[in-house]
């Protein structure tokens, strides 16, 4: 069976082993595999033919929090950013983080203002995100110029 890895390296799904559905119950257990690019090539306990594998195309699988390392200094689960609120540097509320994508220039927050806003995308660069403040739900954010909001306040 054919996994694709949004690890540093596929082969860390072998580590991880037990892998969840999205509810947390649990749907694979790596047994075995080698690296294929970016994915993981191998066998799973629940899978003997072809036709079982064709049938679980495209579910997402995910690993238990507690099985991932702590984050280092200044590194983040992408995760953990959703939800946060995202301030500027009077402290003033520009909306909460929707959602975390990359498009292939590197990760981009987007930003839902709330109040039927428009959302908007915030590079997540030092320059742009100063500051994260997993522990108070908070990150520090500087509102790109050509995003505005309707008010004449500068962010």
């Amino acid at each position: 069976m054919r996994l694709s890895a949004y690890t540093e390296s596929p082969q860390a799904l072998l580590a991880y082993r037990d892998l969840l559905r999205e509810d947390g119950s649990p749907a694979l257990t790596v047994l075995s595999g080698r690296p294929q690019k970016a994915d993981l090539v191998g066998r799973v306990a629940e899978i003997e033919t072809k036709e079982q594998a064709d049938a679980l195309r495209g579910l997402r699988l995910y690993v238990p929090r507690e099985a991932l390392p702590a984050p280092e200094e200044d590194e983040y689960y992408l995760t953990d950013l959703i939800g946060m609120a995202a301030v500027n540097v009077h402290g003033t509320m520009l909306g909460k983080v929707k959602a975390v994508h990359d498009f292939g220039a590197g990760d981009i927050l987007e930003i839902d203002p709330g109040r039927g806003g428009a959302t908007w995308y915030l590079p997540f660069t030092r320059e742009a995100v100063p500051e994260v403040d997993i522990a108070a739900g908070r990150i520090l954010a500087v509102k790109p110029t050509e995003v505005t909001d309707g008010s004449s306040e500068a962010s």
